[in-house]
């Protein structure tokens, strides 16, 4: 297995273009069963997790072939009705298949998906939206088997999951009927979603608010999709450049979808800029961050969980104390190992991160035990003094393409070997 040899202390300079977004192209890769016709997605992200949702694809029927940074996905193929373990087991996004199979052919079989270790991610919220539409729906040793021809319905969310959101769009779109999802997820990516089934011929309206209404039975068509930059990748950056210190310029990527971590990173002493389509951040490497205030996770638009970690890893070094409440996860602080290690100074209590800033964190050698925790211990290897060995890269692959080269191209010196 690699490991990524990471020297710290030298400031980031430069621009950087962000690659798309994982949490955008899973859902639309699904989507594309929906129709029997070519769907060509731009600015697709080379990632392990795309690669398992593409054997996905594969494994039913489909043929993916890329163009360059396009991918290609043809479903006319499609007519494998089951997904096997270990593909299951690849990404915790399989799950995203269900809908559309079921939608589609009537019948999906798929075991309980995988991914990374954050704690306890129910799929309740999934089937039993897709169970308001109508499909029969069964757990037995470990396998789901979803049966029937979905037909519109209400759907009330307790909790606005993002992927249950997803599932029942995807869903709701090949259903007879219409369909109401109340309490949606209202992340960026879902408005993509909305954007990428309208453009194949759906009728879908209200993404980015709570209530998403599906007008089902429209024959999709093919189309192209442009995959919207990857707002946690563009906060890894921009926590690295807070860590590190330096002036960069991350490009693709809306700063509405980044507002409250541009809000934290400004209180704390970066100076930071937003354009059309960029953000642009400046810290004094001599200057310590401003700690202080209790960030707490939460539902787009708040504060996003999976920035929880990268961000954590700058404030390591910040003055005062920062508590970081984390209300979506049970089990995402598994990064604080891998920050003590280089000397952070981290208390968990309950479901909250006590960080007390120290002056400085030193190299060491660290695991990623899931994505965003190996975002994070780059982030703090790439501002801390000494050489750091990172070990784990197989959970980083998972999100970022190529880290490496991203770090790289803006000064860092990080060697994958």
């Amino acid at each position: 297995m690699s490991v990524m040899y990471i020297e710290g202390g030298v400031p980031l300079e430069g621009t950087w273009r962000v690659q798309g977004a994982k949490n955008s192209v899973l859902p639309i890769l699904a989507g594309c069963l929906l129709t029997r016709e070519p769907v060509r997605i731009s600015n697709c992200p080379r990632l392990s997790d795309v690669d398992a949702a593409v054997d996905i694809l594969h494994h039913l029927g489909a043929s993916c072939s890329w163009e360059g940074e396009k991918l290609v996905v043809d479903a006319r193929g499609a007519c494998e009705t089951s997904i096997d373990q270990g593909q299951m087991r690849a990404m915790r996004s399989s799950i995203m298949f269900l809908g559309p199979l079921v939608a589609r052919m009537g019948e999906a079989r798929v075991s309980y998906p995988g991914g990374c270790e954050l704690g306890p991610r129910p799929i309740d919220l999934h089937l039993e939206a897709l169970s308001t539409l109508g499909c029969q729906v069964q757990e037995q040793e470990g396998e789901i088997l979803c049966r029937g021809r979905p037909r519109g319905g209400v759907i009330h969310f307790p909790f606005p999951s993002v992927g249950a959101t997803e599932n029942a769009m995807l869903c709701g779109v090949g259903a007879d009927g219409d369909t109401t999802i109340v309490n949606a997820a209202r992340e960026p990516e879902i408005v993509q979603l909305q954007q990428f089934l309208n453009a194949l011929g759906a009728k879908v309206t209200g993404a980015g608010g709570s209530v998403i209404t599906i007008q089902g039975g429209h024959t999709l068509h093919g189309g192209e999709v442009s995959v919207l930059g990857d707002r946690i990748v563009a906060a890894t950056l921009l926590a690295a450049v807070a860590a590190a210190g330096g002036e960069v310029r991350v490009e693709g990527v809306d700063w509405r979808h980044l507002s409250t971590v541009l809000q934290l990173l400004e209180q704390g002493g970066c100076r930071v800029r937003s354009g059309v389509d960029s953000v642009w951040l400046r810290r004094d490497r001599y200057v310590p961050l401003r700690g202080g205030g209790c960030i707490t996770t939460a539902p787009y638009p708040g504060f996003p969980t999976d920035a929880q970690a990268p961000v954590m890893a700058a404030f390591a070094t910040a003055r005062g104390t920062t508590i970081f409440q984390e209300t979506m996860f049970s089990r995402r602080f598994g990064h604080v190992v891998g920050l003590r290690e280089m000397g952070a100074d981290i208390s968990i209590r309950d479901q909250a991160a006590w960080v007390r800033g120290v002056p400085r964190l030193h190299g060491a050698r660290v695991t990623a035990t899931d994505l965003r925790g190996g975002g994070a211990l780059a982030v703090a290897a790439l501002g801390a003094q000494g050489q750091t060995i990172l070990d784990g890269l197989e959970h980083i692959d998972r999100g970022y393409q190529d880290m490496e080269k991203m770090f790289g191209h803006l000064g860092a010196k990080m060697i994958r070997r």
